[in-house]
């Protein structure tokens, strides 16, 4: 095929979730809805962390990142959505999906190192509670949330660069929600087997690696919380871990899935299933199995009522 055919800068066609039916009307009701609820819980999270003292923590220092890289992460992804379905047009240019992906790609690999890290926190708090102090100063939870952004970024950019150099030579129309990778490759016309090794080795690096850690230190956490006296305390933290793990296994095993398979075994029904769990739904999750179950932040939201209420009067 020649040089004429090659497209480096033309518009892209998403063509998304929705269709005309009026079942997609009723999914797309569900999809703003979540997009709302995510926005408003993970904002009233990162405030209620910045304004109680008794948040002040390195754990809550990190589930505030967790929640500034959620709000991104969905903005990224579905006002685009909803503005192509209220409109009608579907298409996207060459830079902003660049930048979708670059945006991606880092709050994607960020969120992973700083789960890791706060799984280490975790543990650190409950396995060695007489060395948390030392551990986990406040500059080293600043250390792990600034490295899981640096690390995440310097990746993106490798990543985005690589997949926007490859040309375009076949169909523009990306059978997907939004520009990732695996949908981009697709429309590329030379051969991306070496690039799919370094995808393979990102993978590892951010996908296998932290979830291992994570499980490792879960693990670790359930059997010092098996040695409790108290069965209430032993029962609270067994359902505290376990709903952590769902959570986790939302997040990186539709990822893993994803990232971490050849392109031939990709079908795009299946990889924009997958996608929803961990660009759409985790997000929504997140606060409320990490923050808002927790009798601090309720504490909290609590105090935050009550002063707002005696203020007015």
């Amino acid at each position: 095929m020649g040089p004429g055919n090659y497209t480096f800068s033309s518009d892209f066609i998403l063509l998304g979730l929705f269709s005309s039916s009026k079942t997609s009307l009723v999914f797309f009701s569900f999809i703003f809805f979540i997009f709302i609820m995510t926005i408003t819980e993970n904002t009233l999270m990162i405030l209620l962390i910045h304004r109680d003292s008794r948040l002040h923590t390195p754990m809550y220092f990190l589930l505030s990142h967790l929640s500034f890289m959620d709000i991104l992460h969905i903005s990224n992804i579905v006002p685009k959505m909803i503005a192509d379905f209220l409109s009608g047009s579907r298409t996207i240019s060459f830079a902003g999906c660049g930048f979708q992906i670059f945006l991606s790609l880092t709050l994607l690999g960020g969120e992973c190192l700083l789960l890791a890290a706060m799984s280490y926190d975790r543990y650190v708090a409950i396995c060695h509670p007489l060395r948390y102090p030392v551990l986990m100063r406040d500059n080293s939870s600043g250390l792990l949330a600034a490295g899981s952004w640096l690390v995440g970024i310097l990746n993106s950019i490798v990543h985005t660069a690589f997949a926007l150099h490859f040309p375009f030579c076949r169909s523009r129309a990306i059978d997907h929600f939004f520009c990732e990778v695996p949908a981009m490759l697709k429309l590329s016309c030379i051969d991306t087997t070496h690039y799919e090794r370094g995808v393979y080795v990102s993978g590892i690096i951010f996908l296998l690696i932290p979830f291992s850690m994570i499980s490792i230190s879960y693990v670790q956490i359930l059997l010092t919380v098996f040695q409790m006296q108290s069965s209430g305390a032993r029962q609270k933290s067994f359902s505290t871990c376990s709903f952590h793990m769902v959570v986790v296994i939302m997040y990186y095993g539709p990822f893993i899935f994803t990232y971490m398979r050849p392109r031939s075994y990709h079908t795009p029904g299946q990889d924009k299933f997958l996608a929803i769990f961990y660009t759409i739904l985790t997000p929504t999750l997140n606060p409320i199995i990490y923050s808002f179950r927790n009798k601090d932040v309720l504490m909290a939201v609590k105090n935050i009522v009550q002063s707002n209420f005696l203020n007015k009067n």
